[in-house]
């Protein structure tokens, strides 16, 4: 079930025009009338992006460069209405880019760019590189002394086919990286799958991991704020089967 009763929320912000509402990112997302081949990937991650900059992620638009801000990369980036209707739902842009978007001169363009797109930390699109960027996050706020921030990466299921991510989750892991926190979106187009299930696969090398239905705005903020001491942890939200 679907909760979309606003509460309380450390992602809010007073520079936002209007209080931010679930209820209006179906007309946010309609504004996106570019050629957007990847509409099932951009709706498979809305509910855990919309509960993640609500209540969980500590970063407002006028944070986006504090050090001490949490961060959130975007490695599933194709598909990213849902992305930009939520960053324009909490006023890190205003909504009227988002008619544009996919055209040449739009900022908004098919895959996120870091230097385009307030808010955005990475550029992402090629699968794969969201986790291992992550983990070099975590260490690098480490080495500064910067161990408050939280580092989230979303993913999808597909993704964990490429060994690139095997190896950040062998690292992370056993390194205590308490820091990172890793969203599996699982619309079930893995190629491979996982025996016991994709959690199995981040527990087996040493991470906290939940398995949440995706559209359960509950259940994702308890699993997001689930205590995790030591360990990184890891999320994995069970959508639809793409179709």
């Amino acid at each position: 079930m679907t909760n979309t009763t606003a509460a309380p929320a450390h992602g809010r912000h007073a520079a936002s025009a209007a209080i931010p509402d679930f209820a209006g990112l179906p007309r946010l997302i309609a504004l996106m009338t570019g050629d957007e081949k990847h509409a099932p990937a951009a709706h498979s991650t809305l509910d855990a992006l919309w509960v993640l900059y609500d209540r969980v992620l500590r970063v407002t638009p006028d944070a986006v460069d504090d050090p001490g801000r949490d961060r959130f990369l975007l490695s599933k980036g194709h598909g990213p209405m849902a992305y930009y209707a939520v960053l324009a739902a909490h006023g890190f842009f205003d909504e009227s880019l988002l008619p544009g978007f996919g055209s040449y001169d739009s900022p908004l363009g098919h895959h996120p760019d870091r230097l385009l797109v307030p808010g955005a930390e990475i550029g992402s699109g090629s699968l794969g590189h969201g986790l291992p960027i992550a983990v070099g996050t975590v260490l690098g706020l480490r080495a500064q002394g910067l161990t408050d921030p939280r580092v989230w990466v979303l993913i999808g299921d597909a993704e964990l086919d490429e060994g690139s991510n095997h190896e950040a989750i062998a690292h992370a892991g056993p390194a205590g990286l308490e820091q990172l926190h890793t969203l599996v979106i699982d619309n079930a187009s893995a190629t491979h799958g996982w025996p016991g299930g994709i959690a199995s696969r981040f527990t087996s090398a040493g991470w906290a991991a939940e398995t949440v239905d995706g559209r359960d705005h509950e259940a994702l903020y308890a699993a997001f704020t689930a205590p995790h001491p030591g360990r990184p942890l890891a999320v994995v939200a069970r959508v639809e089967p793409k179709g």
